[in-house]
């Protein structure tokens, strides 16, 4: 079972959001979120609030009272892209203007279980 959490139109760039992200896919909840608790980074402040999301998102989706740590969530999926980009002009010598861009992102992780759960056996069983 899956479950998906989206942060759209994060207020940093998504070069360096890319560099957090990287670090927390294919790793268990557990580790991903102690990781991004001692990274020094604005990234992973934002990370760490999807992360928690996801995995009240597994949790809610998959109905039972139990905790994710029962089933060994993992990052599944972790991918930052860009989203709009907010244009500003700065002045420049000689009544020149620079162009500043404001640069945005948009977040999707995926969690998912690496033990089975009765559901997805069950529909593994149906398949067949």
């Amino acid at each position: 079972m899956e479950a998906v959490a989206k942060l759209k139109n994060c207020p940093l760039s998504a070069r360096k959001m890319r560099l957090v992200v990287d670090n927390i896919r294919g790793r268990n909840v557990v580790d991903a979120l102690n990781i991004l608790k001692f990274t020094r980074n604005e990234a992973a402040v934002w990370l760490e609030k999807v992360l928690l999301s996801a995995i009240a998102n597994w949790e809610n989706k998959s109905g039972m009272q139990s905790s994710a740590d029962e089933f060994d969530l993992y990052v599944k999926e972790a991918f930052s892209d860009e989203a709009g980009m907010l244009k500003r002009f700065r002045p420049a010598p000689h009544g020149r203007a620079h162009r500043i861009r404001k640069r945005s992102n948009h977040v999707t992780l995926v969690v998912s279980n690496r033990v089975p759960m009765e559901q997805d056996a069950v529909v593994a069983g149906e398949e067949e």
